[in-house]
């Protein structure tokens, strides 16, 4: 089947430096913002990668600014929310053994990304070379040694962020109604590259400040939060009500950090009867509460210790709620978590 490569795909996410393009927009590009939004130790749903084989793919290789076919190493990547994907990885890399190392590491770094990024990311198309990444067509690039400098500025995950945007975003939002009335209620742009390029870039610039103080606000500064409810209010309106799924991403509706997260370990998740959380040292006199969407508290356990402490479902009704774990005045973790029939 022929492909046909997005101009945002072609032209992806290539930001070189911050700082404000002009006095109407807060920031150049939004990668930049904050490094804090997903971090590296953040919970994943990665499950598994599988190598499956070689076979014939074409993909995208911004090296030749074409597309190539090529023999590659291909991985079968699960995440625990149900989503899969194909990790196609050049066989430049040498061996299927280096293939699933670069399979396995990005399959986890997508794990910890919302579900609603990945939901039309089919396959992963990993290179080496020192080109940027990009997102469109059921995929996502990646070129590994491109990948080393966004690490190093500590904004691989946001990176990703962006370009998924592309992926699972960009069809369904960019050009609809909504988008475009919020667009002009704004009457501004979050970033001066969305400023440029305000139809294939908008949605990922704006997104990913949506997850920042929406889903994380307490991960970023009071001015970032102040500055993007500011400049984007009615685009931020338009995503709370397209109820996207953010799982695993960090949420703010207890209005509690997240302090050590990962710290404490959560699974299985989704779950249907049992949650079992576990903690290094265990826990000593631990509060574990429940939250619904809606921040009520629809469970409580008090004075928890232990190495290992199971909540069982009772009459909750399945979906998306988030257990608060304290130990004394210290929340030691508040993470989303899925109750499915």
């Amino acid at each position: 089947m022929k492909k046909f490569l997005s101009l945002a795909f072609i032209l992806g996410c290539c930001l070189l430096h911050t700082g404000n393009l002009s006095a109407q927009q807060p920031y150049w590009g939004t990668i930049f913002v904050d490094s804090n939004i997903v971090r590296t130790n953040d919970p994943t749903l990665h499950v598994s990668t599988t190598y499956t084989g070689q076979g014939n793919r074409t993909v995208y290789d911004r090296r030749a600014a074409n597309w190539v076919t090529i023999n590659a190493y291909l991985y079968d990547v699960v995440w625990s929310d149900g989503l899969t994907a194909e990790a196609i990885v050049n066989p430049e890399f040498g061996s299927s053994a280096a293939g699933f190392v670069e399979a396995d590491k990005y399959g986890r770094v997508l794990g910890q990304l919302p579900t609603a990024l990945r939901q039309d990311c089919n396959e992963l198309w990993i290179h080496k070379g020192m080109e940027a990444f990009g997102g469109g067509n059921n995929s996502v690039l990646i070129h590994t040694d491109y990948s080393t400098v966004y690490e190093a500025d500590g904004i691989l995950e946001e990176t990703l962020i962006h370009e998924l945007s592309h992926t699972s975003l960009d069809a369904a939002h960019a050009a609809s109604s909504g988008w475009i009335a919020a667009q002009n209620a704004d009457g501004n742009f979050i970033s001066g590259y969305a400023a440029q390029n305000p139809t294939r870039e908008d949605v990922a610039e704006s997104f990913l400040m949506w997850l920042a103080v929406r889903q994380c606000n307490l991960r970023v500064t009071q001015q970032t939060v102040d500055t993007v409810n500011f400049y984007i209010p009615n685009r931020l309106a338009y995503f709370d009500n397209q109820n996207f799924d953010t799982n695993p991403i960090c949420v703010s509706i207890t209005g509690i950090d997240e302090m050590n997260a990962g710290a404490v370990s959560l699974f299985p998740n989704p779950f249907q009867r049992q949650l079992h959380l576990k903690r290094p040292g265990g826990f000593d006199r631990a509060t574990i509460t429940l939250f619904d969407n809606c921040g009520k508290a629809v469970m409580l356990a008090t004075n928890m210790s232990g190495n290992e402490v199971v909540l069982s479902r009772s009459d909750l009704p399945a979906g998306f709620y988030v257990v608060q774990v304290r130990v004394g005045d210290e929340a030691v973790v508040s993470h989303k978590v899925l109750i499915i029939y």
